[in-house]
This record gives C-alpha cells, structure tokens and sequence, in this order.
C-alpha cells in the first residue's frame, strides 16, 4: 500500500514536469545505442570510482545535480548493462532512482523517478524488452553514503540496478 502511495504520489509531482526526454544523444552520433558483444561483468562508471559500493552484474549509473540526464560515463555503463541483460534473457531488472538529501521529499521522489525512467528508456531504445525493467523511486529514502557534502551528494544521485 506504502509503495502504491508513493508511485501516485510521484506521478502526480511529475504530471506537470516537462515532457521533455532526459536521454540526450551525443552529437554526431546514432540515436540507437549499439549492443555491446562482451558478457562479462561491467565496471563502475568511469571517472566516478564507486566500485566499492557496486554489487551485482549491473552498474549503477549517476547524475549531476537537480538532473535526469544521462552523461556519457553513465551512457556507457547503460550499454554495459544492456550487454549483460541481453546475455541474460531470463533475467529482470529493477531500477532505482535515488538523490541527495537536498531538496523536498516530494521533488525528490519525482526525480528520482525521473533518473529511473531515463536509464530505463535508454536500456528500452537498446533493445531490452520493457516488460523486463520494472522502476521505483526512493528519492533521498536510501542514500548510498552518510554526510552533507559533495562527495555522498554525488554518490546519492543515481539509479540502482537490483538484478530480479
């Protein structure tokens, strides 16, 4: 009942956001991220070196701050995880969206279910079937790491993958 509560709750803070999409190709390349041929376990996000807090087969992606915007290090960990989800056709995936602890509990849930539906439709535009994917947002509810600083804030903004 509390997880149906807070689902209507944050698409109801989201029916008035843009309806703009949060995936932003890179210019002067394709649309349609390509499948990725290697089935081995993908590393951390470049750049980022969170791979202490990395469990599972699938990598979590991260976002700048007040965005659902994928950059480009998280683009490349999407098609990592693509790669491994179409190597594991019997296997789901639940995506998290998280974010610091700034901002209100309601902004926080719409955007963290802003940053789980860009990883999900860029996984969809990979060709992971949707029915597959299924998103939560918990907004500042789970923080990966303690403190009010840059550094958690930058561990806290992310979709986590949960391998079902």
């Amino acid at each position: 009942m509390k997880k149906n509560i807070i689902i209507v709750l944050a698409l109801m803070v989201t029916a008035g956001c843009s309806s703009k999409s949060a995936v932003t190709p890179d210019e002067g390349t394709s649309s349609q991220p390509s499948l990725s041929s290697s089935s081995s376990l993908p590393p951390s996000p470049s750049g980022y070196g969170f791979d202490q807090w990395q469990t599972g087969p699938l990598g979590d992606v991260f976002y700048d701050y007040d965005s659902a915007t994928l950059s480009t290090e998280a683009q490349e960990q999407l098609t990592q995880n693509g790669g491994w989800l179409a190597s594991h056709v019997s296997k789901a995936a639940l995506i998290e969206g998280h974010c610091d602890e700034r901002g209100t509990s309601e902004y926080n849930l719409a955007l963290g279910d802003r940053r789980a539906a860009s990883a999900k439709e860029y996984l969809v535009r990979f060709g992971v079937n949707p029915s597959r994917l299924e998103t939560v947002s918990f907004g500042e509810e789970r923080p990966f790491v303690q403190g009010s600083n840059e550094d958690a804030w930058a561990k806290n903004r992310r979709a986590h993958f949960v391998v079902k």
